[in-house]
């Protein structure tokens, strides 16, 4: 079986960030759920910013997930999770997953890292790292952040609650509750340095 690589992207990538957005919206369709809509430019930003986690086959797009900082860097999605339906069933989605939350750990160890999702896969693995189902009042008030919402299909739910709640699950991991966590990976020695210079 070919190797799949995952990794922390960077503007080497940015070839891949079409074929990225017409996944993720053939994936919403396909479930019929919402999906906040991103541009080439925001998802290139996320690349060139070490914010954002690809997966390869021999130079075949297989899998992606981005992140971001919100209310002055307490607060961090993780978000975009998406794999090429060829690649389904093969575990990449977890180690996306393991690599954007040891990625934010990282970056912003005092952060506390949440989701909005309507997937069970993804409330699996948000549970298994120690995320706790929360009320959309615990998450970021980030006016920036609730923005991005405007472009799914289900906004409406949220505008008409006035935010208390829509189809997606809020979910949390607050690292105070985690004093002698073990992360679920190790990044490259290549990669830290790398995020060293980039800052945070």
């Amino acid at each position: 079986m070919e190797e799949i690589e995952v990794m922390v992207a960077d503007a080497s990538h940015e070839k891949y960030v079409d074929t990225i957005l017409e996944t993720m919206a053939s994936s919403a369709k396909d479930r019929g759920t919402g999906i906040a809509k991103r541009s080439h430019e925001y998802v290139t930003t996320k690349m060139k910013e070490g914010k954002a986690v690809i997966a390869l086959c021999n130079g075949k797009f297989v899998g992606f997930s981005y992140i971001e900082t919100w209310g002055n860097k307490t607060y961090v999605t993780t978000s975009g999770l998406i794999v090429n339906p060829a690649f389904r069933g093969r575990g990449v989605a977890k180690r996306i997953k393991n690599v954007t939350f040891t990625l934010a750990r990282v970056r912003w160890p005092k952060a506390k890292i949440f989701s909005l999702t309507s997937g069970s896969a993804v409330m699996k693995m948000n549970t298994q790292l120690g995320y706790l189902p929360v009320v959309f009042g615990d998450l970021t008030d980030d006016e920036s952040f609730w923005r991005g919402c405007e472009g799914c299909i289900n906004h409406d739910i949220l505008q008409r609650t006035e935010r208390k709640f829509c189809i997606c699950t809020g979910m949390m991991y607050n690292p105070a509750d985690h004093p002698n966590e073990t992360l679920p990976i190790q990044l490259s020695e290549k990669t830290l340095e790398r995020l060293k210079k980039l800052g945070n």
